[in-house]
């Protein structure tokens, strides 16, 4: 676990760019590596015209809250879509209430937004339109199961 102060510049980081599906890629500029801190991830997320970052999802132990430092886009939740911008804050509580979506409505503008995130451990994040969860332990891979997978407590034993 790190203990020292960290100054850093979004100039000066090395992005770490993910395409792997479809709709789905961005760059990530981490500011508190996961192997090195326990109660706080903090990175920005920069996110390409008409793209999002992540399906629609919530978690059910930690707490996001994202500052929109460029671009504009929308939170699709199940209910609405919220319109967000430059200088915006949301936070995104734990729990179904939370359920959200940001994707960029820019045609030409990325959408750069800080994230800054609890790292309760195991976390659970649910992804409600694919009907999967993906377990989240700290420093670990995730793991992600269809929800339907429903086995006996005894299956195998």
């Amino acid at each position: 676990m790190n203990k020292k102060i960290v100054v850093t510049n979004i100039n000066e980081m090395l992005p770490k760019f993910k395409d792997e599906h479809d709709g789905y890629q961005y760059n990530k500029y981490e500011v508190t590596k996961r192997k090195d801190f326990s109660q706080a991830y903090v990175c920005f997320y920069e996110i390409m015209p008409g793209i999002a970052a992540f399906p629609k999802h919530y978690h059910s132990y930690n707490t996001e809250c994202f500052y929109i430092i460029e671009g504009t886009g929308v939170v699709l939740t199940n209910e609405e879509e919220i319109k967000i911008k430059r200088d915006d804050i949301i936070v995104f509580p734990c729990g179904k209430a939370s359920i959200h979506k940001i994707v960029n409505t820019s045609k030409k503008e990325n959408l750069l937004y800080i994230d800054f995130d609890a790292t309760n451990s195991p976390d659970i994040v649910h992804y409600t339109d694919s009907n999967k969860i993906g377990i989240i332990k700290h420093n670990i891979s995730s793991t992600f199961y269809f929800q339907n997978d429903d086995v006996n407590y005894y299956d195998g034993e």
